[in-house]
């Protein structure tokens, strides 16, 4: 959506400051941990993307976060701040004996976030000191920092739970701040249990009563926290927290993926962000994290621009929009068509298009490729997740595939001779290349292991190319479980060569065809977007 579309709706345009917390919230969540290294690298990414504040850690909490703001005072950044986090200071201390406060101080930033309670529950229970101490806490420590040359934005934590059970005292804090000399107050959606017409209500009410700038910090507790983060900005919300992917404890934070987007494509705000690289940076920081991405993840998923449906897919060849609420590519990703037995002529034409190959709607070369795909997907075999195995496909469909090998007859044999010995597993391939045959024989871990080393022996001469292809998984899945030990089985192979990667598939009752179908497609796949040409060699295995 254009911000003149938003214009007309009504929506009156902000400059929202994004406030990225991947760093500190965003290694709260199970399972998320990044080096030192690793957060200096997220730094410099954000960075380029346009993010104004980032959040490096807590600088007094651990070595891990002392090291980093040390480290980073050798970044240079172009755009954005870094940020020091905090809470404010204990109860029995005062602000210039605070340990966590001079940590800040020290740590060399310019800008500091720093927590306080908003809840009269939290007060007594957490903090176990009376409402009025409370108070001097967070303007005595807030009015530290400032004293120190620090900007200090205010994270009012479990304020819309604390408005909720005591709305004068929650607003009492935040003014508590602002004498303090605050430059944003941040209302804390902190158990993330909030509905978007709360948030809206009380974030509309809190701009009337303060003369602040407003932030919002939504956790997804109740899957909402990106919808309770739009409902704020649209209450006068002009200061906007968040994890990238969504990173954060228990359900997480509020995905600042999903924020950017929404606040410029669809709200028509300025966020001051480079949007087009949002895919690259999801998949990088979930790189760093070792966390395999969320292919479903909105705007930045492998799959959210994905189409699979003919009808979906016919309509789409002539309008996009018929099926796409933004263009992908606005967000850096990219369309996707599948091919399954769901597909019609429209998925097929634009599939062989990818492959700069032309299919005529009504052709003989079509409506044979859709026979096949609707013939091989009953029988077990699935291209959604094989489109290495779909284009050797197309191309036969065609007329432009041409073999790189034939097989004239493969064996393989098994021996075992007592229970607790490891059984030897031999392999015999005999292929015709060209005018000449080629048998090879090998030993390996197992039967699919044997093929491929027997295999690679029979065509290295002629391929030497194929060294570089490397299998790099393989999966096994029954396909009609009911069937026990005469069950289909559905083989799935990932090869990488060159600095490609696909998968092909091979389905059959006999795990070794099936695991032979689907390898053949790998080694022909990668010859074939290898471009080799046939070499002339001889070898100890040539038959005449």
């Amino acid at each position: 959506m254009s911000s003149d579309m938003s214009m007309a709706r009504g929506m009156h345009v902000l400059r929202v400051e994004l406030y990225d917390t991947t760093l500190r919230d965003g290694t709260q969540g199970e399972g998320i941990s990044f080096s030192v290294e690793d957060k200096l690298s997220i730094v410099r990414r954000l960075d380029q993307l346009g993010i104004d504040l980032i959040e490096g850690g807590w600088p007094g909490s651990n070595p891990k976060d002392a090291e980093f703001f040390e480290r980073a005072k050798d970044i240079e950044l172009t755009h954005a701040r870094l940020t020091a986090f905090g809470s404010t200071r204990h109860h029995s201390r005062r602000a210039e004996e605070d340990p966590n406060l001079g940590a800040i101080v020290n740590s060399g930033v310019k800008t500091a976030a720093i927590f306080g309670k908003s809840w009269d529950f939290h007060v007594r229970e957490a903090l176990r000191t009376t409402l009025e101490e409370n108070l001097r806490m967070i303007e005595e420590s807030i009015a530290f920092l400032v004293a120190q040359g620090l900007t200090v934005i205010y994270d009012a934590e479990h304020f819309f739970d604390g408005y909720k059970a005591d709305s004068v005292y929650a607003l009492e804090t935040l003014h508590a701040a602002a004498r303090g000399g605050a430059r944003t107050v941040c209302l804390c959606d902190t158990n993330g249990g909030c509905l978007p017409h709360e948030i809206y209500e009380i974030t509309q009410h809190v701009r009337r009563v303060i003369d602040l700038p407003v932030g919002i910090h939504a956790h997804n507790d109740g899957g909402l926290g990106v919808a309770n983060t739009l409902m704020a900005v649209r209450a006068g919300a002009t200061h906007v927290q968040g994890t990238i992917n969504g990173y954060g404890e228990r359900a997480g934070n509020a995905d600042m993926c999903q924020i950017i987007p929404n606040l410029v494509l669809k709200m028509g705000h300025d966020c001051g962000v480079q949007i087009a690289g949002l895919t690259d940076l999801s998949r990088y920081v979930d790189d760093l994290a070792n966390v395999r991405p969320d292919s479903r993840r909105p705007f930045v998923g492998r799959s959210v621009f994905t189409h699979k449906g003919g009808i979906h897919v016919s309509a789409m060849l002539r309008k996009p929009e018929t099926y796409e609420h933004i263009d992908p590519s606005l967000v850096g990703n990219q369309r996707r068509v599948l091919v399954s037995e769901l597909s019609g002529a429209g998925n097929m034409i634009y599939k062989a298009q990818e492959y700069q190959i032309r299919l005529e709607k009504g052709s003989t070369a079509l409506t044979r490729l859709l026979q096949a795909v609707k013939e091989l997907e009953h029988e077990g075999y699935t291209f959604e997740g094989a489109e290495g195995s779909f284009e050797l496909l197309l191309k036969k469909s065609v007329g432009l595939y041409k073999p790189f090998f034939e097989l004239v007859g493969l064996r393989v044999i098994i021996d075992k001779h007592s229970l607790d010995q490891e059984p030897i597993t031999e392999a015999s391939i005999k292929v015709r290349i060209g005018d000449r045959l080629v048998h090879t024989v090998a030993e390996g871990e197992g039967p699919v292991h044997a093929l491929d080393l027997a295999l690679r022996r029979a065509l290295g001469c002629v391929y030497p190319v194929i060294n570089d292809i490397h299998l790099t998984d393989y999966k096994v899945r029954v396909v009609n479980e009911d069937a026990g030990t005469s069950a289909v089985v559905r083989v799935l192979i990932e090869s990488a060569a060159r600095g490609y990667t696909w998968n092909t598939v091979g389905v059959s009752a006999n795990l070794i065809e099936a695991s032979w179908r689907a390898l053949v497609d790998s080694i022909e796949y990668g010859l074939m977007i290898c471009e080799v040409q046939p070499q002339a060699c001889v070898t100890a295995n040539d038959e005449t």
